[in-house]
């Protein structure tokens, strides 16, 4: 029997999660924007011809940033059988109970593979680059994409499924600029260096409190990179408050 399977990139995605540290924890939660800029040979326009026929689609893409990532494809079995781990603690249960990593979404899995369904937004042509247009998904920035496939929603969307402990949506927090952040916002809107889209975005992003389930401390600071800006933040019960937006230096 074949055990090794080698699989192609076909692209790789560009978005605003700049660091794991405040991604959303499933795809469709925050409507961000993003891409996927095919590479070579698959950045044919004749590839996506129908497409747009389709409200949504899946991205099937590599957990390529993890500490235990595998990079030697050829001894991958060996390897995962070394490095399996039965279970893991999901933060939606607060990172304390453990549960099978097969009952779970977890990044830390015998294949370093993820899905997503995305709104399909458009393809576009720009320069000698090839980009898919989407929202809502949940990847970082320069996660390597494995395939793109239509979302059939007749056979894909099950209306009744139980989603064990994850069958709701995770509480939304209100999000206030405090009084430096808002005057840094402003001068940056001004300037053309910060667009209302990412600010939005922003927003739609903290307000899922992207904070580990088991710190719960409402005066500590926490540091997010967002885009090309790096985002200070607090929480309490109730509100997330951000202190400070800093543009980066992206040269």
């Amino acid at each position: 029997m074949k055990t090794d399977l080698k699989m192609p990139i076909i692209g790789f995605m560009h978005s605003p999660y700049r660091e794991k540290f405040g991604i959303p924890r499933q795809p469709n939660l925050v409507q961000v924007e993003s891409y996927v800029e095919m590479q070579a040979p698959y950045n044919d326009a004749l590839a996506f011809e129908g497409i747009e026929a389709f409200s949504h689609l899946w991205l099937i893409w590599q957990f390529h940033d993890n500490k235990n990532q595998i990079e030697d494809q050829q001894t991958a079995s060996t390897q995962q059988n070394n490095k399996f781990r039965a279970q893991v603690r999901p933060p939606r249960l607060g990172g304390n109970q453990k549960i099978g990593v097969f009952a779970t979404r977890s990044m830390y899995r015998p294949a370093p593979i993820g899905l997503s369904v995305v709104q399909f937004k458009q393809v576009k042509k720009v320069g000698k680059s090839l980009r898919i247009y989407v929202t809502g998904a949940d990847l970082l920035h320069g996660t390597p994409i494995l395939d793109i496939k239509p979302y059939i929603q007749y056979s894909d969307a099950v209306p009744h499924a139980q989603s064990g402990y994850a069958q709701d949506e995770p509480i939304r927090k209100t999000v206030l600029w405090m009084e430096t952040a808002e005057i840094q916002k402003a001068e940056l809107l001004s300037l053309g260096l910060l667009q209302p889209q990412i600010v939005q975005e922003l927003e739609q992003v903290l307000a899922l409190d992207p904070r580990p389930a088991y710190q719960d401390d409402p005066e500590r600071i926490y540091n997010m990179r967002f885009a090309d800006f790096d985002v200070s933040f607090k929480v309490d019960l109730n509100c997330v408050y951000i202190c400070k937006i800093v543009l980066l230096h992206t040269d």
